[in-house]
């Protein structure tokens, strides 16, 4: 069954590219979830005018990799510990959370996040809210890696397996 979640791990450019080439995941756009306005920019959220998260809409099919495969993916390229910065991305819109539509999601997100706390002895700092709000980004960012390969990524490809790729 397809299914949908909303992933926020830093710069879009990286998260996006990174899901996009795993076995089960059919479609991903980029966007800003969850913020104080509507129909945000990437100009407002540089000038701080809106502080949404800059996010990254993964359709997956759940029969080849489940939500918390994606979750222990996400896990591979952020600092869990981290706020509002990933990579060399400092701000707010860099913070890392998974925003869900249904209360099963809820819950697998909120078990993931319990089970990593309990495992690095540590509180990791990746929300998990419900969607309020997902924007489509401007199209020079849909596939931004895609278009620019040599564009600034601070996500490993390498970290992805051979037997999960595409």
């Amino acid at each position: 069954m397809e299914k949908r979640i909303v992933i926020g791990g830093g710069c879009f450019w990286g998260v996006e590219e990174y899901f996009k080439r795993l076995k089960g995941v059919t479609k991903t756009t980029v966007g800003y979830a969850n913020g104080n306005m509507e129909n945000p920019t990437y100009q407002d959220l540089i000038s701080h005018k809106a502080n949404h998260v800059e996010a990254c809409e993964l359709y997956y099919d759940d029969s080849i990799i489940s939500l918390k495969t994606i979750l222990s993916h996400m896990f591979r390229f952020i600092d869990p510990f981290s706020i509002n910065k990933q990579g060399g991305d400092i701000g707010v819109q860099y913070r890392t959370g998974v925003y869900y539509q249904d209360d099963e999601d809820k819950t697998i997100a909120e078990d993931f996040m319990n089970e990593m706390s309990k495992k690095y002895n540590r509180k990791v700092a990746v929300e998990v809210q419900k969607e309020k709000h997902y924007y489509l980004a401007e199209e020079y960012h849909q596939d931004y890696l895609q278009k620019n390969p040599t564009g600034y990524c601070h996500v490993n490809m390498n970290l992805i397996k051979e037997d999960e790729k595409k």
